[in-house]
């Protein structure tokens, strides 16, 4: 049986349950990368809809109308209307709330209009009831001319009905409807009947947009004439044509809502998200509420990960220790233990805490409460120079700034834009977390106050507090300098609450883990072993004559077991990687730090996580055999300056962290930055502030507290 291949676009508002119904079409086995020519998520997956029919499905961002805005709007309405599109969709699914059915049916109204295929998702029937709101599906159905299936993706609910109504559209059973929703040729019939001229298989709709946006669709340049030439015969005026149509199909969506919705209950009803959103955006409950969510955040991430991570610490010291008893001892034994090992160990033993801080995340998404967030700080934001919008990118930018400083584009304020870009990085993403917590289990007393708070979640809690009120800071000084006047609206849709999916948080959890350890473990893994040869290996003569000199001492102090070490010591420090750190160990040093972490900090340039596989090999290869089955936080603590004095103090480890809270120490983010802002000149001057405050900042920590 030969099977047949679809393309189907998902359409709909935002927060209508479009990406509920496309992970459940999908089976969570998406690609995601971007459309071409811009930063916008492209998510697309495969789906099984018959026997003998299986889709790619395209998820489209959300948009409210057929003129769009917004750049992710754009996006949407190029596929749907631009003839140079790359992606061609010959079916759309379109997603329509059934409790807020006024509005989404103004844009699933348009899009049925443009004569394509077209089968409609009815979500949030259950909310819809819950207003005291009855739906008559058949009449809707009937009054649109396209199918109409209930669904609810979360319970796996009309899934089979709506694959088909997909598998009967494809086979042409069901046709786009022959009566127009807005008859377009009352709105300029002349100028429609030109251009169908010169595109005869579009609707008459359809020839309203090329008219309206044809400067924006790939055409040549004799057709852009035409349609130019096409507008001024004609006198078409975008803004009245465009206010008529909206106007007209506003009413011919109120007598289909007489014809089809009853309201059961006439009386208002407070549903239970208004009667959160009460306590949860309460102008001052709703902030300590907001307080107490981060902090149960951190704390889990501690109380929770603590013992896969003390498991995890224990089987890599086991191995190791079992690996050097085995493994030949030269270099290739040495590689092995201390640089493949090493690293290994220095990724795998932070994927709990990363797992969990996805997972807790993902959570707050699937809650609704995320959205919250925005509306509640976007009083505060405007102070500083950002809005509600600036909100969803800085909070992303705790999992990674990359695809936060993606996302500002939903946020059609150059200014705000540009500040919100500058500052996201100040977030402290999920690569900054290793370092966080190898270093506060170093230098803070795992104490717990009242017998379930920790110290250790409490410091975590300070430092990511610490990343955002400098990006307050900081977005209000540079709102000065940057002379972009613009106005600024936030209008943002409240989704209601509901229950996590936990297929769904797993499903993220998992995926994060593997992101984490096959891209950003694969960097780590490179720079440890390239570092382990840095280590391993200096100047020929450097280190012939630390030979020399230790095999003298040995002869002339026979059964001394110092000498051994203090010759591993004195190899490393005069290895490539030991001669650059006391190159740098001057301008470090008034900071608490020595050269082993001076290199540390360079190395980490490439990715912040790098940190921990850094110091896994540089301590592995100075260390002896007698400590490879000691923990990386062991061997640390154990670190000493020549003096004898502690290297890893609470002095030090105070100003390290700070240090990390705020140096850019990520070339993928200057690299987006420089695309978004397609200049040079902001990364730049993100690195230089950036740098600079993190150097003063971690000066003050460590003299503050030495």
């Amino acid at each position: 049986m030969k099977q047949q291949q679809l393309h189907i676009a998902l359409l709909g508002n935002p927060n209508s349950g479009k990406s509920s119904l496309f992970n459940v079409l999908t089976g969570l086995k998406q690609k995601v990368g971007n459309f071409p020519g811009v930063t916008v998520d492209k998510k697309s997956g495969h789906s099984k809809i018959s026997a003998t029919l299986t889709a790619n499905i395209i998820d489209l961002p959300g948009t409210y109308s057929l003129y769009p805005r917004r750049s992710d709007e754009w996006v949407a309405y190029n596929v749907m209307m631009n003839p140079g599109s790359t992606e061609k969709p010959e079916l759309y699914i379109l997603i329509v709330d059934a409790s807020n059915l006024k509005r989404n049916l103004l844009f699933a109204s348009q899009v049925i209009d443009l004569k394509k295929p077209v089968v409609i998702a009815l979500t949030m029937m259950d909310i819809a009831s819950k207003k005291g709101l009855s739906i008559d599906v058949q009449g809707l159905e009937r009054e649109l001319g396209v199918p109409v299936i209930p669904v609810n993706p979360r319970k796996d609910k009309g899934i089979n009905e709506l694959k088909k109504a997909i598998d009967q559209t494809a086979r042409q059973l069901y046709k786009p409807p022959a009566r127009n929703f807005v008859e377009a040729s009352d709105l300029s019939q002349a100028a429609i009947d030109d251009i169908k001229k010169i595109f005869p298989r579009i609707s008459d709709y359809a020839a309203v947009h090329y008219l309206i946006h044809h400067e924006s669709f790939a055409l040549d340049a004799p057709v852009q004439d035409t349609i130019e030439d096409i507008e001024r015969k004609h006198g078409f005026n975008h803004t009245k044509v465009q206010a008529e149509e909206i106007t007209q199909r506003y009413a011919r969506i109120r007598h289909i809502m007489q014809q089809t919705v009853v309201e059961t209950d006439p009386r208002e009803k407070q549903m239970t998200t208004d009667r959160i959103d009460n306590i949860l955006l309460h102008r001052v409950w709703g902030y300590l509420i907001l307080l107490g969510v981060l902090a149960i955040l951190f704390q889990s991430i501690f109380w929770l990960a603590q013992y896969p991570m003390n498991a995890i610490e224990w089987i890599f010291g086991e191995w190791s220790n079992w690996l050097a008893g085995v493994l030949p001892q030269n270099w290739f034994g040495d590689l092995i233990v201390n640089g493949l090992v090493a690293g290994l160990g220095g990724i795998v033993v932070f994927i709990p805490q990363i797992m969990i801080l996805f997972g807790l995340i993902t959570i707050l998404e699937d809650t609704g409460y995320m959205a919250r967030i925005s509306f509640l700080t976007d009083k505060l934001m405007r102070k500083v120079g950002l809005n509600g919008k600036s909100v969803m990118p800085m909070i992303s930018s705790f999992a990674c700034a990359v695809p936060a400083i993606m996302s500002t584009r939903n946020i059609e304020n150059k200014k705000e834009r540009l500040l919100t870009i500058m500052v996201a990085p100040l977030m402290s993403c999920s690569a900054r977390l290793p370092v966080y917590i190898i270093l506060i289990s170093l230098v803070i007393p795992n104490t717990y106050y009242w017998g379930f708070i920790s110290l250790h979640g409490l410091v975590m809690t300070g430092l990511y507090l610490l990343g955002i009120v400098m990006a307050l800071i900081v977005s209000y000084v540079m709102k000065w300098f940057i002379r972009i006047k613009e106005k600024s609206f936030f209008i943002l849709e409240l989704p209601v609450y509901r229950a996590p999916r936990w297929k769904n948080v797993l499903v993220i959890m998992v995926e994060k883990a593997k992101i984490f350890v096959f891209e950003a473990g694969r960097v780590i893994l490179v720079i440890s072993l390239i570092l382990w040869a840095l280590s391993t290996y200096g100047p020929p003569k450097r280190m012939e004559a630390v030979e020399t000199r230790y095999e003298q001492l040995a002869l002339q102090q026979p059964g001394n077991e110092e000498l051994e070490e203090e010759k591993r010591t004195a190899l490393l420090e005069n290895s490539y990687v030991g001669i650059l750190g006391k190159a740098i160990e001057p301008a470090i040093k008034p900071l608490g730090y020595d050269w082993k972490i001076g290199i540390a900090l360079i190395t980490s340039f490439a990715a912040r996580e790098v940190f921990v596989g850094t110091m896994a090999t540089i301590y592995s290869v100075g260390g002896n055999a007698d400590e490879n089955d000691l923990t990386l936080r062991e061997k640390m603590s154990a670190a000493t300056w020549t003096n004898g004095a502690k290297i890893y103090t609470l002095a030090s480890g105070v100003s390290l962290m700070v240090f990390y809270v705020f140096a850019m120490q990520c070339m993928s983010t200057l690299a987006i930055v420089k695309r978004e802002t397609r200049s040079w000149k902001w990364p730049l001057i993100q690195l230089v502030y950036m740098t600079g405050l993190a150097y003063v900042l971690s000066l003050l920590a460590y003299n503050l507290l030495k």
